[in-house]
C-alpha cells in the first residue's frame, strides 16, 4: 500500500537512571545523524517519562532524570531549533491516544511480548497494568504524530511490530485505509547492542548493580579509562579477521565499541590491531572513548546547572508536538464517534 504520510521520525529514552555508552552508540548516535537527512518534515526525540512510571518513582528523581535525559540529547549534538524535544507527559494525546490503542490492541498480543516477561519475571501478578500494557503507550507515542520511521534497539523491535499490528487492526475496523501508517524501524545493526564491561553476554544496562559493568555519560575522563582498563578480556590476541571473535564475547564487545565510536567496521579495527594483546588494544580505547563521551558529560554537566532553560526547551518542544498532535487526535475522535475532540 502507498502511504500518503509524512515522513517524520519519533523516538524516545526513559528518564531511569544514568545513560550509559549503549545508549549513546545505540541511540544518540543515530538521532543526531537522522537530524541530517532532509528526507524527514520532522524528527521528534521524546523523555518518556509516562512510561517510566510503570514501575515506582521518587518524584523528585523523576523531574531531575528527565532533565538529565533532555540535556544528553542536547550535548550529544541534537539541535532544539531543528528537533523537536519534549517530555511524553506535557503532550496529554500520548495518553489519550494510548487508551485507545489498549482498546484497540488484542490481549494475545500483549502475552506475546517478552520485555514484560523479562521485566516483571516471577512477579507478575504483582506487575502494573501499565507495564504490561506499554507497548499500547508506545504505539501512541509514534502514531499520535503518524510518523513513519522510528529508531530503535533490537529489544524494542517487538513492539513496533506491535505498533504496526495496532495501525492496521485500527485502519481496518473502523474502514479508514492509511489513517495510520505503518511505521519502519530504523536500526544500527553494528552498534545496537553494547554489551557489559564485565559481562560480554550481558547489555550494557543502567540498572545494573555494578558501576563498573557500564561508561555513564556523565563518567569523568579518569574514571571511563579506569573502566577500559578493568573490562573483562580474556588473555588471547585479538584476531585479524572478525570471525575470530567468534565465541569471544567482551573481545566481540570492546572491538565493536571501538568501531563504533571511531565510525569504522570491526575488520578494520581488527587490520589495525590484530595480533596485538588488550595490553595495547585497551589504552588506544581509552583514549578514543575520553576523546569522544567526556566532552558529552561535561556538556551535561553545564546544561543541568540551568534547569530553567532546560525546561524552557522541553516546553517549546511540546508546544510544537502539540501542534503536530492535535489534527491528528480530533480525526481520531471523530473517527470513533467520540465528541471530546482531543487536546492534546
Amino acid at each position: 500500500m502507498t502511504t500518503t504520510h509524512t515522513p517524520r521520525v519519533f523516538s524516545g529514552m526513559q528518564p531511569t537512571g544514568n545513560l550509559t555508552l549503549g545508549n549513546y552508540l545505540g541511540a544518540l548516535v543515530n538521532f543526531v545523524a537522522l537530524q541530517e537527512r532532509d528526507e524527514f518534515a520532522d524528527r521528534l526525540y521524546c523523555v518518556v517519562d509516562l512510561h517510566a512510571i510503570t514501575v515506582f518513582q521518587e518524584p523528585a528523581e523523576l523531574s531531575r532524570a528527565t532533565r538529565e535525559v533532555a540535556a544528553a540529547y542536547i550535548a550529544a549534538g541534537l539541535d532544539p531549533e531543528r528537533s523537536i524535544i519534549f517530555n511524553q507527559s506535557r503532550v496529554t494525546a500520548h495518553a489519550e491516544l494510548g487508551w485507545i490503542f489498549t482498546c484497540v490492541a488484542r490481549m494475545g498480543w500483549l502475552n506475546r511480548m517478552t520485555q514484560f516477561k523479562e521485566k516483571a519475571g516471577k512477579n507478575k501478578e504483582n506487575a502494573s497494568v501499565g507495564l504490561f500494557s506499554y507497548p499500547t503507550l508506545m504505539a501512541a507515542d509514534i502514531l499520535a504524530y503518524r510518523a513513519t520511521h522510528v529508531p530503535v534497539g533490537e529489544d524494542q523491535k517487538q513492539h513496533l511490530e506491535l505498533t504496526r499490528d495496532i495501525a492496521a487492526k485500527f485502519n481496518n475496523d473502523f474502514s479508514v485505509p492509511d489513517f495510520f501508517p505503518l511505521p519502519e524501524p530504523l536500526i544500527q545493526p553494528e552498534t545496537a547492542r553494547i554489551m557489559s564491561l564485565r559481562n560480554g553476554e550481558n547489555k550494557m544496562s543502567k540498572s545494573d548493580p555494578s558501576d563498573a559493568s557500564r561508561i555513564n555519560m556523565t563518567d569523568s575522563a579518569d574514571l571511563i579509562a579506569q573502566k577500559i582498563r578493568k573490562a573483562k578480556t580474556d588473555p588471547e590476541p585479538l584476531p585479524s579477521e572478525v570471525d575470530g571473535l567468534s565465541g569471544r564475547a567482551e573481545a566481540m564487545n570492546l572491538v565493536g565499541i571501538y568501531a563504533a565510536l571511531s565510525g569504522q567496521s570491526k575488520a578494520d579495527v581488527l587490520a589495525e590491531y590484530g595480533g596485538q594483546g588488550f595490553g595495547a588494544f585497551k589504552p588506544a580505547l581509552a583514549d578514543l572513548t575520553v576523546a569522544k563521551i567526556a566532552p558529552i558529560g561535561e556538556e551535561m554537566r553545564r546544561l543541568l546547572e540551568d534547569e530553567g532553560a532546560i525546561d524552557a526547551i522541553l516546553a517549546d518542544g511540546a508546544e510544537r508536538a502539540a501542534t503536530l498532535a492535535r489534527p491528528v487526535m480530533r480525526e481520531v475522535y471523530d473517527t470513533l464517534g467520540l465528541t471530546g475532540g482531543g487536546s492534546a
